[in-house]
């Protein structure tokens, strides 16, 4: 796997502890205006992905969906990961720039 940019930007702001991962915990975190960014793993399923987008943009609440459940996983030193929330501006700007860049990420505002 080459190392991305972003995927790297995403391990320093899990040692940071300025993630939220797993389904329910990331739609808390949204519905209470906590995420700057939502990553979506782009092998997650149609309903999770919709999911997700409907309630990213009902929040306002930027969302990517790209990467692999292994490559979030990988890159947060954890397991598979599918749904994975920034809840720091500063990482979320940096993410944001970086995924404009990317061809393989689906980036919707």
């Amino acid at each position: 796997m080459k190392t991305n940019k972003v995927l790297s930007q995403l391990g320093l702001a899990q040692r940071a502890g300025k993630l939220v991962t797993g389904d329910e915990i990331v739609l808390k975190a949204i519905r209470s205006q906590q995420t700057q960014l939502v990553f979506v793993a782009s092998d997650a399923s149609e309903n999770t992905k919709k999911k997700f987008r409907d309630k990213c943009k009902t929040y306002g609440v930027p969302l990517a969906i790209g990467f692999t459940r292994d490559e979030l996983g990988e890159s947060l030193g954890k397991l598979d990961r599918v749904i994975v929330g920034v809840t720091d501006s500063g990482f979320a700007q940096l993410m944001k720039n970086g995924l404009m860049t990317m061809s393989e990420v689906e980036y919707i505002e």
